[in-house]
């Protein structure tokens, strides 16, 4: 069990030690998982920025997907989830979540690039993994990109996703996988949705130890 974000945050960089002082790039999915990276990146000496990545959600719930879009057009979709969706269903959810990163590019890393990923060893950040479909879209981003090595890093997640994560991944480091695995929020005592502000704070914080 973590206390909140920071606090797995803390426990996922001392499962990451080895990365200490390499001049890797910890990239974190927001929101959840900024919180999260920004605690590793302190510990390990590494650069820090956002990867945008968004669920694909179904048209009549929410808060289930059916895939996932990083900010440079990668995408995911689970094959039997999108089935009974038409091809312009599909593109239209495509459409709305591309404008959801444009924003979230502009205010959350204020419309600037992503760092060079091209033969580096990138750590891919989040508070958990349900479905995982932003983690996948994010990995066929950098492998786009031409990482040298990916290694997916968060504090929970179910085992089916973590074997299948693994499979794209060049290294996984998971803290917990629990027998029952629901939500990420079950292993969270202090768990709320992070804000647009607080992503922000952050960022800010992180900037002012570098400068």
């Amino acid at each position: 069990m973590f206390e909140d974000r920071k606090d797995a945050g803390e426990k996922l960089a001392k499962a990451l030690e080895k990365y200490k002082d390499k001049k890797v790039l910890v990239l974190a999915i927001p929101r959840g998982g900024v919180e999260v990276g920004f605690q590793v990146v302190k510990y390990l000496n590494a650069d820090f920025s956002l990867l945008i990545s968004r669920k694909l959600p179904f048209p009549d719930n929410p808060e289930a997907g059916f895939g996932a879009i990083a900010e440079d057009g990668s995408t995911f979709i689970f094959k039997d989830a999108a089935s009974w969706l038409s091809e312009e269903a599909i593109d239209g959810i495509k459409k709305e979540q591309i404008e959801e990163i444009k924003r979230r590019v502009g205010i959350l890393r204020q419309g600037r690039p992503l760092p060079e990923i091209s033969d580096r060893t990138v750590i891919l950040i989040d508070d958990g993994l349900a479905m995982g479909s932003t983690m996948r879209a994010s990995i066929m981003l950098c492998k786009k990109k031409n990482a040298k090595k990916i290694i997916v890093a968060v504090p929970v997640s179910g085992r089916k996703v973590a074997y299948e994560i693994g499979q794209m991944a060049d290294e996984v480091v998971i803290l917990e996988k629990p027998l029952f695995f629901q939500a990420v929020a079950q292993v969270y005592r202090n768990w709320y949705d992070v804000s647009d502000d607080e992503v922000i704070k952050i960022i800010k914080k992180w900037e002012g130890n570098t400068v």
